[in-house]
């Protein structure tokens, strides 16, 4: 039996190519309102950031949610993913 694939994604700050399960997902829906998605499934558009601190620095340093989704990002956006890899 052939192996399962496994999908691979591009973190948005150090374009380094990993498994999807290993990074967070960050969605913007069709309304244009941006949460983090922790099951991967949402619906939007996403961006993914792998947990790494210097990408998530990188992340909020160069603004890079507002590039990828084409919008300004509110800052709490950016907070809450500090958070997140603060947390774990």
């Amino acid at each position: 039996m052939p192996e399962k694939k496994i999908p691979m994604r591009t973190c948005i700050a150090c374009r380094q190519e990993m498994p999807k399960r290993e990074m967070l997902r960050i969605v913007k829906n069709a309304a244009g309102e941006i949460s983090l998605d922790f099951s991967g499934k949402m619906a939007g558009r996403g961006a993914y950031i792998c947990n790494n601190a210097e990408c998530v620095k990188k992340l909020k340093k160069y603004r890079l949610l507002n590039k990828a989704f084409s919008c300004a990002v509110p800052e709490e956006v950016y907070t809450r993913v500090e958070e997140e890899f603060g947390a774990k």
